[in-house]
């Protein structure tokens, strides 16, 4: 399935901005399950500097900076990509859970691609201990890794429930997992969290899921948002698998990965600093649009 992509953020500024200096991990990364075709970043008023490099997870970074007085700042980042998700393997056919927890350990491969930078807490994932247990009672022993987590992954959905308005993009995991309910960001976390509690390499993806809308009714351009799921390294001849916990499915040609990392921080579309006094105000503005016959 071949995709154009639009994510257009604008900043309105209540008193003039001197200096910005953003990150944006906006160009997504071609990889064992997409293709990307064309991408391109511009940013308003034109930055003074700009830079780009790879990430340590991947993921293509451009450095932008704007040093002459502004009150707006818009950043449009356009691209296409051809999504090709491998099919998984039969959930009970996929390796016991222990024996890919050993060869994870064992894996030398210290790029992106490989298990090790997944398998350890970070600062948004720590290691909770009811939250590893709560992953726990998913991961019986012996049991395939693909069933088990896909148990879990239908647990967080039934158990959490999706609420816009009750975390912030600060909230720690546990607190969101005490609460029963928050959003993408949250259950994706939730589950990092009890799954390296128990061994197993788990990454955050940050992107976007094509949305359908109601039978009759027109698709509202710039009204699809970012998205986040999990995936989980389930052995050396399976390799990454998604696991969406928001809706409980697998991740496949519906779903474009932006960025990959340990956790939301490594993955923020946009972060960095500006000199200013005032309020400032962000509007998003998201289109997945698949081409015709793709």
């Amino acid at each position: 399935m071949i995709y154009g992509l639009r994510h257009r953020t604008t900043y309105s500024y209540g008193n003039s901005v001197s200096f910005a200096r953003c990150v944006l991990r906006l160009t997504p990364r071609s990889s064992f399950s997409q293709t990307v075709l064309e991408s391109s970043i511009k940013v308003s008023p034109r930055p003074t500097l700009r830079q780009e490099r790879t990430g340590p997870f991947g993921a293509e970074m451009v450095t932008v900076m704007v040093d002459k007085p502004h009150d707006t700042l818009v950043i449009d980042a356009r691209s296409r990509i051809d999504v090709h998700t491998p099919a998984p393997p039969e959930a009970s056919a996929s390796l016991p859970w222990e024996s890919v927890r050993a060869r994870a350990f064992e894996n030398r491969e210290i790029g992106p691609d490989g298990p090790a930078a997944y398998l350890y807490p970070t600062h948004r994932t720590p290691l909770v201990s009811r939250i590893t247990d709560y992953a726990r009672e998913s991961l019986a022993p012996g049991r395939p890794i693909v069933a088990a987590v896909s148990e879990l992954m239908t647990r967080v959905y039934k158990d959490f429930r999706y609420d816009p308005g009750a975390t912030e993009v600060s909230t720690p995991v546990w607190q969101a997992f005490d609460a029963r309910h928050g959003v993408c960001q949250d259950f994706a976390q939730i589950m990092i969290t009890g799954l390296r509690g128990l061994g197993i390499s788990t990454a955050y993806v940050s992107g976007y899921l094509r949305t359908i809308p109601p039978e009759g009714r027109p698709r509202l351009e710039g009204a699809d948002a970012t998205h986040a799921w999990i995936s989980v390294w389930c052995g050396d001849g399976t390799g990454w698998i998604g696991f969406d916990p928001t809706n409980d499915i697998l991740a496949a040609d519906d779903h474009i990965v932006l960025a990959t990392g340990r956790d939301y921080a490594d993955v923020a579309p946009i972060d960095g600093v500006i000199l200013a006094t005032g309020a400032q105000t962000l509007k998003v503005e998201v289109d997945v649009v698949p081409e015709i016959g793709s």
